[in-house]
């Protein structure tokens, strides 16, 4: 008896070893909410690289852009992230200085966006505009400037800048649409704004809820509501001043206990097989993926005359003085 339980014991242990020498590595991948939510692009982008890679790719949330990046800081070298997937150029400045971040090492030849992109640690996977979307049944005239919505009574909704890339998005729309004018500007602004939501996701279903006239979102949102609704309802208002230019990045983790798989899942956000993903289910423009083989109306959809964009260094200047005109602002 002690013989058999000793060898069935023994053949237990040789199959759990065995199953554990199966288990697939896992790649961590930390991302914002939407990126992961069943009708972002997280789903289609796990199970079209966990085709390929023979891993097991887990996204962990982290809230908006803004949140991502300072669980990063939090966290530090202890990270569990491989790779991180969401960051925008705002914020690759102070992304850097963690010093936890390792080169791409992926061509940035075929980038779609205007000014091309040159950052070796950063790798973009997809851009946009910052705009205000509105209802077209509550807003029949929309605004052709900030002065003109400054001049209505449209009631707008926002995030906040220092937990959303949106709303430090529109931080720098404004600095660099107007300088030393952007404490007038949000002085203007500050009595339309109903609500400062932490992130995305919170201030558009307010807005479709019908809590306000606009809110802060990008040219292409309207394009989802087209798209995969068939509701031709919503519009996003184009500002003389020109729109500030959002361009995502990803980045790999430089202590990653994955650096093979780390570099392999940056080589397939570069790919088609991730860029093709992109624009029906993260509502941006691809950022490698040719102009005619973008879906159709996103090619035909019509883009801002002037885009507006600061580079990494000074948008971090430019943040601190806008954050504070804006608390300013608001605060009265």
């Amino acid at each position: 008896m002690k013989t058999l339980s000793f060898v069935a014991a023994m053949t237990l242990a040789g199959a759990i070893a065995g199953a554990a020498e199966a288990e697939p590595p896992v790649l961590t991948v930390y991302t914002y909410d939407s990126f992961v939510s069943d009708w972002g692009p997280g789903p289609a982008v796990e199970a079209a690289f966990e085709a390929t890679c023979g891993c097991d790719l887990q996204f962990v949330a982290a809230g908006d852009g803004a949140e991502l990046l300072s669980r990063l800081r939090l966290e530090g070298t202890r990270t569990r992230a491989d790779v991180v997937l969401g960051l925008d150029a705002g914020q690759i400045a102070a992304a850097r200085a963690t010093g936890l971040f390792a080169p791409h090492g992926q061509a940035l030849d075929g980038f779609t966006a205007p000014g091309g992109w040159e950052d070796a640690d950063f790798l973009p996977f997809d851009w946009g505009y910052f705009a205000f979307v509105y209802d077209k049944g509550a807003v029949a005239e929309p605004p052709a400037s900030f002065g003109d919505l400054i001049a209505s009574d449209i009631r707008i909704i926002i995030q906040d800048p220092r937990s959303s890339t949106p709303g430090l998005g529109l931080l720098l729309w404004v600095k660099a649409a107007y300088g030393a004018r952007a404490g007038e500007i949000w002085r203007g602004l500050a009595p339309h704004v109903v609500t400062v939501t932490r992130g995305w996701s919170e201030a558009y279903g307010l807005f479709l809820e019908g809590e306000a006239d606009m809110v802060l979102s990008y040219t292409t949102s309207p394009l989802y509501h087209l798209i995969a609704e068939g509701d031709a309802s919503k519009g996003a208002a184009l500002f003389d001043e020109g729109h500030y230019m959002q361009v995502e990045v990803a980045g790999r983790i430089a202590g990653s206990d994955e650096p093979e798989l780390a570099e392999a899942f940056l080589a397939f956000v570069r790919s088609p097989a991730f860029q093709e993903i992109i624009p029906t289910s993260n509502w941006m423009y691809p950022a490698f993926l040719p102009r005619e083989d973008w879906p159709e109306g996103f090619a035909e959809a019509e883009m801002p005359a002037r885009g507006l964009i600061f580079d990494p260094e000074e948008a971090v200047e430019m943040r601190k003085q806008a954050l504070g005109e804006w608390l300013d602002a608001l605060s009265k």
